[in-house]
């Protein structure tokens, strides 16, 4: 009836893993965060981990290309999503439940690093080929990947250059020599700093 949609903040445990559902040939891929608080304990004057929250997020169609290209392992992240739990009972006949989180979006914690975006270019379709528990999505089984098979890996489709530039400036210069016997100019060249300019990207 109700949808529990939240965000988590935390770090990547697993790297993404491709896998494809067996009754609808859906392309997903998958892996697990862990959010941890901290706290400031007066007692020893020092920030100590608190209580964590550890989840597997599942991430479909585009999200997913960009998640397997994009995250691998201890990075931060914040993924917004829905969560829920599945049960389910093991072949022991033991009643197991486990948490789950359909991400909707997915990106760096920018507030521990940076990171630059690139547009995702239209890839072709892909045909692609266990632990219990990572064997259901939505409660359907899944297969996992071939490494030969994945549609996409991390760093793929990402341009080959050295770290952006975040600030450009552009500095004006001034001839500081003069012949001789030229008088010096009545007022000091002034220096012109500008940023460069940019456009915002279209949603």
């Amino acid at each position: 009836m109700f949808e529990t949609n939240l965000v988590v903040v935390g770090n990547v445990l697993t790297a993404p893993e491709w896998r494809r559902t067996t009754t609808q040939n859906q392309l997903v891929t998958n892996f697990r965060i862990a959010s941890t608080a901290r706290r400031y304990d007066r007692e020893t004057g020092r920030w100590v981990d608190g209580d964590s929250l550890r989840v597997r997020v599942t991430a479909w169609r585009r999200l997913a290309e960009g998640v397997a290209s994009s995250i691998t392992v201890g990075d931060p992240v914040v993924v917004y999503g829905r969560i829920y739990t599945r049960d389910w009972v093991d072949d022991d006949n033991k009643h197991r439940i486990a948490y789950e989180m359909e991400a909707f979006a997915i990106g760096h914690d920018l507030a521990r690093g940076r990171s630059r975006f690139y547009r995702t270019k239209a890839l072709p379709n892909s045909v692609i080929e266990d632990a219990e528990t990572d064997a259901f999505v939505r409660g359907e089984l899944t297969e996992p990947l071939g490494d030969e098979e994945n549609p996409i890996e991390f760093g793929e489709g990402l341009p080959d250059e050295q770290e952006p530039a975040f600030l450009e400036v552009v500095a004006g210069t001034t001839d500081d020599t003069t012949e001789a016997g030229e008088e010096e100019p009545a007022e000091e060249t002034r220096r012109v700093r500008r940023t460069t300019r940019r456009e915002p990207v279209a949603a």
